[in-house]
């Protein structure tokens, strides 16, 4: 078997035979109309062949006709309609009680509501993070079902029965345990495929309308297509949305001539044309690795431990103290299971009397058992499909739903929370995105206040799924998302999850370590000019956690997807904790979790985010705040590592390329706002801040609750050769419109402080300097680019960034560990002083070149300057078997290049006799003693007589590919290396392949070879150990195949920076000019900087040392008494109720203590109450006076007797 993981392209991750195909998923390209912006690009409706020996080959069929339409039935718990009795509320950017107002009045004439500009039209594509660990991960499956292929690549469509008992056969329900029964500790993975629904389009509409006016419009457009003949329909969309406006609608048109759809995209009121996607999804199970144990044992809290039974070092790196897994060898004590909702400290705000109570969640998902013995408080199931049930007949639904909300067994944060169930798939696991549409819509008209996202994927340029997510957001939804399973790779980051107004969550496991299969940062929006941003945001447990079982009992599963309502549970929790319900939105609620968070120590920002859940220290901000901005993160420091990974990794110089940071401001004082003014740089004289010069850059407007502030860091000329610290601040000031009118002047304002702290050292010799050219580097998204190791079908798409900070990150740390500085080139090569570095190194590039960069680069090389180049596969022929399906126009596309542009590397190098062919080669080898593998690289075709070549035996990949058939060719040249010929000239190094020095999918690292090279470019020293392995002068003369030419028909046009579209061919655009950076004009303060700039910046001097909880007592929920037949429930260890007082049993040495001091209370109490039942004697000092007055009176008796008184 072979697995085909699209989902980290489109959202899909299934399983395939290696000869026959399955159906990936859909999207399309396209341009945006009213925007004039480039629609995503997804890779829709393919189908992935594949030979045992052989590469990929995509192809598409048509979808099986269904006898039932998709929205012919629903079922729903109540009704629809009363959704229009909410009352209305006046929110900025909110469409909620627009939706609702124009529910009332179906009779007004819609286009007025193009006045409101927060209205967007919806197109979300399906996105899925897979609740799992990846391959990558600790936790694969072993036992896993494949899934059995819904089409046939020579016998066309199979029936619809046949797609059912195959669903069927692999979507099994989630067993389900009973108390005191073994529990089997899981693993899951989601996949998905998608088709095309035949003869069905979604129309988009620019704004929210009745169903007459989408009716009339729709219409009205085809009218004008002058064919009389054209049949088409509304399809009925029975659900419960039906009754409220809507942005789409959902046609079906009976052979659309080529103009139709086009007359409904030029409609004034339409935005854009989609086909109709169906959607299948398979939930696999498989065991973990680990035993089964009763279901009252926590998975992995056994004896036995991962760490050794040793001491280790209580340093900084080592691990925290209070870390969950530091009793490594007392885990026995700890048999019977704690909760992670108890872990986290759940039960303090349970006995303080919060519960969720009153906080809306959403969950999307299977559906929920209307039954389910473990809760309480579903206020609404919806069912979007056709299917004519609620209930959730797989299992993954009802886990999710019990992470946030179960009462009892497998505890969830807020048991008393109003649970939306969204049943969005079927039992066969197929759903549309017209369901998903109308869900989304539905949730606004709801006001949903927490909604869990426990899906994703890599397009982050899907233009209506994330303004979809704004548009949620903008209504005060706070959204939490799964930040992917594809890590340890960096540059893997999902969207929803790495957008500013999402929480993204990542996992860890129960000893507070990164989960393996968590996604890292950071984020590629930014490339090339710019900088990623810091995600995740938060990360907590996500290995082993306990949820809900379909019918009872619980069960464990791993993933971000777990994590992620792990983090919408504490929410929701944390919600209903705020007194005053309008401070928490969005913003406030990301402030609180990422300023209370708990860093782990010996990980860096684009792992953690800002730290580990507290849900104590998130309760303790939240109820003493008050609105403001924040940022993320709180302070740059560049001397800080780990943590400041990779800012901290080399330090800065005169001379070198601009430090980006990309920090996100948070405006938690509403959903929009901007910045007044301009941020304002403070050097801190004392601590040299003079020697920086710092740019800022920022966002107009932030909308919705966030946008970015974008900060340059450069060395002044007199520090060039200096070496120290230097300090300082900048200052920002926030303005957002005030919702309540009674605040003075109708605006809120907030200035916040981001501290920088950087290292400066003299300037580096230019033989230690290497530049990193990013800018001839794509990705997906936007274009179709597929993977530099053909034999790497699971993970078709180049999506990673190629940064020397994400999927380059090893070879990065190699070259630092060696002593080089990197910098990376964002611009042209026109837009770098060349006299500053040793070598220019390209390595994966895809874009084409400015006919001014290849003469620069000419000239540059001619005047000392070196130049590595590691390419990869290129070959017309394979690339159209790696063909996949547009949507939109329904064509099949061709990938916009190979592994690497070789006609355009062609192009840049040709100046100097040298070319790479189109042939494709693989195969183990060895060079210079050291074992390598060529992974889908291409050859050296031409290369100077004098110069160094060195050739081997490969595999031809391209004929395996093509007509497969395995053949071997002897004496492939891969290695050349060339000293120009001028004075003071640079040298060349070239290299047919880059996957050995690329983190995604590499077999067999070369750094050796990298070093070998730099040490040739930077120091003209020719490395014995590639001399010596000389095989030829150049590759044989007279045999020389003709050079790769550029695929007839290729689109790179649509996503290059260099190429504009032109009549014939593509032709260059106008050379741009280089970014120059406008210094901020600095405002010195002679004061000192703070020492430790990880303290938290306080959200506005909130201190959370002086913030005591409320005594909990004083809060005693009542607990609902127990029904007939409920005598079990409740039976340890299933569960702790909210609000009790008891401590689980599992909590053995806070047991113990208790028990102590009780006994002791005991003893006191009962010797106090002897001493008071005793009978109190005289005391001596009362006795002696008597005495004493006794004796004085026969002492006075005795004398007056003497004297003979008189009486």
């Amino acid at each position: 078997m072979r697995k085909l993981n699209v989902g980290k392209t489109s959202r899909c991750l299934y399983y395939l035979k290696c000869v026959k195909g399955a159906d990936p998923p859909s999207g399309g390209l396209g341009v945006d109309e009213s925007t004039k912006n480039l629609a995503t690009p997804t890779i829709t409706r393919r189908q992935w062949s594949a030979d045992a020996a052989s590469s990929s080959e995509l192809t598409a069929e048509e979808p099986p006709p269904t006898t039932t339409h998709p929205h012919a039935a629903w079922k729903h718990d109540t009704d629809p309609r009363n959704c229009a009795t909410h009352e209305t509320v006046a929110r900025r950017g909110s469409t909620r009680a627009l939706l609702e107002t124009l529910s009332r009045h179906q009779q007004q004439h819609p286009p007025s509501l193009l006045q409101h500009s927060s209205l967007r039209p919806v197109h979300p594509l399906l996105r899925l993070v897979a609740s799992s660990s990846s391959q990558h991960g600790s936790c694969v499956p072993t036992q896993a079902v494949p899934l059995t292929s819904t089409l046939d690549d020579h016998h066309g469509e199979k029936t619809q029965k046949e797609i059912n008992l195959a669903a069927r056969a692999v979507c099994k329900p989630l067993p389900s345990s009973s108390p005191g029964s073994n529990c089997s500790h899981l693993t899951v993975k989601l996949e998905f495929s998608t088709k095309v629904v035949e003869h069905e389009y979604i129309v988009a509409f620019t704004g929210y309308f009745s169903a007459k006016a989408r009716s009339l419009y729709i219409s009205s457009a085809l009218r004008n297509t002058g064919d009389g003949a054209l049949e088409w329909h509304i399809v009925p969309r029975e659900n419960p949305a039906s009754d409220f406006p809507s942005d789409f609608e959902l046609v079906h048109i009976r052979q659309a001539p080529p103009g139709g759809l086009l007359n409904l995209e030029d409609h004034p009121y339409i935005k854009r044309v989609t086909p109709q996607r169906k959607v299948f999804r398979t939930l696999k199970y498989s065991p973990s690795p680990e035993p089964a144990a009763p279901c009252n044992a926590t998975r992995g809290q056994s004896w036995q431990s991962s760490r050794p039974f040793r001491r280790t070092s209580l340093s900084l790196g080592s691990g925290f103290w209070h870390a969950t897994g530091r009793h490594s060898s007392r885990r026995l004590l700890r048999a019977i299971p704690r909760q992670v909702a108890q872990i986290l400290q759940a039960d303090v705000l349970w006995q303080m009397g919060h519960t969720g109570s009153g906080v809306k969640v959403a969950v999307f998902d299977t559906g929920l058992s209307e039954k389910h013995p473990h809760f309480r408080n579903v206020k609404e199931r919806t069912n979007w499909t056709n299917e004519k049930t609620l209930d959730d007949g797989l299992g993954h639904g009802t886990f999710v739903a019990g992470v946030i909300a179960s009462m009892r067994e497998c505890q969830g944060f807020a048991p008393d929370s109003e649970l939306h169930i969204f049943r969005v798939f079927t039992n066969n696991q197929v759903s549309y995105t017209s369901w998903f549409l109308d869900a989304f819509n539905y949730a606004i008209l709801k006001k949903i206040d927490v909604l869990n996202l426990s899906i994703g994927g890599p397009d982050f340029m899907d233009h209506p799924f994330v303004d979809k997510v704004w548009e949620l957001t903008a209504n005060r939804v706070i959204m939490v998302s799964a930040i992917g399973n594809d890590g340890p790779l960096y540059g893997t980051l999902n969207n929803p999850a790495d957008q500013m107004d999402v929480i993204g969550v990542g996992g860890i496991d129960f000893e507070d370590n990164i989960a393996r299969f968590s996604s890292r940062g950071m984020t590629t929006w930014e490339l090339p000019g710019g900088y990623g941003r810091v995600k995740p945001d938060i990360v907590t447990y996500g290995s082993g956690v306990r949820g809900s079982g379909m019918k009872e009992g619980c069960r464990s599963l791993s993933g971000t997807s777990v994590a992620s309502p792990v983090v919408a549970g504490a929410v929701t929790l944390l919600a209903s904790t705020v007194v005053n319900r309008e401070l928490v939105n969005p913003a406030s609620m990301k402030q609180a979790l990422i300023a209370s968070a708990r860093r782990l120590p010996g990980v860096n920002m684009f792992e953690q985010g800002h730290g580990k859940l507290d849900l104590i220290r998130a309760y303790q901000i939240l109820n003493s705040y008050r609105p403001q901005a924040s940022l993320s993160p709180s302070y740059i420091d560049l001397t800080e590592c780990p943590y400041m990974w990779p800012y901290c990794s080399q330090p800065i110089y005169y001379g070198g390329m601009p430090t980006i940071v990309n920090v996100t401001i948070l405006n938690g004082m509403g959903v929009t706002g901007r910045i007044v003014d301009k941020p304002i740089w403070q050097p801190y004289l004392p601590q040299n801040g003079d020697h920086i010069d710092v740019a800022v850059s920022y966002s107009p407007v932030l909308w919705p609750w966030a946008g970015y502030l974008a900060v340059s860091i450069s060395v002044a000329k007199k520090a060039a050769s200096w070496e120290g610290v230097a300090q300082g601040h900048v200052m920002v000031t926030v303005v957002s419109p005030a919702e309540n009118d009674s605040e003075a002047g109708g605006e809120l304002t907030s200035t916040v402080k981001l501290p920088i702290k950087v290292k400066i050292v003299p300037t580096p010799p230019r033989s230690k300097r290497v530049l990193w050219d990013q800018y001839h580097n794509l990705r997906y998204p936007p274009g179709y680019f597929p993977r530099d190791n053909l034999r790497m079908k699971n993970d078709p798409l180049d999506w990673n960034g190629d940064h020397i900070h994400t999927n380059f990150r090893d070879m990065y740390q190699h070259l630092r560990s060696m002593g080089y500085f990197v910098e990376v080139l964002g611009a042209p090569i026109t837009c770098f002083d060349a006299s500053q570095y040793g070598t220019l190194l390209m390595v994966d590039s895809e874009e084409e070149y400015f006919p001014e960069e290849i003469t620069k680069l000419r000239r540059d090389i001619d005047n000392g300057l070196s130049l590595i180049v590691f390419s990869d596969w290129y070959n017309t022929s394979v690339m159209r078997k790696v063909k996949f399906y547009d949507e939109n126009t329904r064509q099949w596309w061709m990938p916009d290049t190979g592994g690497a542009n070789v006609p355009a590397l062609n192009d840049l190098i040709s100046v100097w006799g040298m070319a790479f062919s189109d042939g494709l080669y693989e195969g183990d080898f060895t060079l210079a003693d050291h074992d390598m593998y060529y992974a889908s690289g291409c050859s050296i075709a031409r290369f100077p007589e004098d110069g160094i070549v060195i050739a081997k035996n490969l595999k031809d990949q391209g004929l395996e590919v093509l007509k497969q058939e395995t053949a071997v060719v002897e004496g492939v040249p891969i290695l050349g290396l060339y000293q120009t010929p001028s004075d003071g000239g640079g040298r060349i190094a070239l290299y047919g392949d880059s996957n050995c020095i690329d983190d995604s999918h590499r077999q067999k690292d070369c750094f050796w070879l990298l070093d070998a090279l730099l040490q040739y470019t930077s120091y003209s020293m020719t490395p014995p150990s590639l001399s010596h392995s000389h095989s030829r002068v150049a590759p044989p003369t007279g045999t020389e195949r003709p050079l790769p030419q550029r695929l007839e028909g290729n689109h790179l046009y649509r996503y290059s920076k260099v190429l504009e579209a032109h009549l014939g061919d593509p032709k260059p655009r106008p050379l741009p000019a280089c970014p120059h950076l406008s210094w901020a004009k600095p405002q010195p303060v002679n004061e000192t900087a703070p020492s430790n700039l990880w303290k938290h910046q306080k959200l506005l001097s909130i201190d959370l040392d002086k913030v005591a909880l409320p005594n909990a007592r004083a809060y005693r929920p009542q607990v609902r008494p127990l029904s007939p037949g409920e005598s079990g429930a409740w039976d340890i260890p299933g569960g702790i109720m909210p609000g009790h007082y008891n401590q689980e049993v599992g909590q053995t040495i806070p047991v113990f203590a208790f028990l102590g001091a009780m006994v002791v209370l005991s003893f006191f109490v009962v010797q106090l109450t002897k001493a008071k039942s005793k009978p109190k004697r005289r005391k001596p000092r009362i006795k002696r006076p008597m005495y004493l007055q006794q004796a004085m009176t026969t002492t006075t008796t005795t004398t007056t007797t003497g004297k003979n008184p008189t009486v």
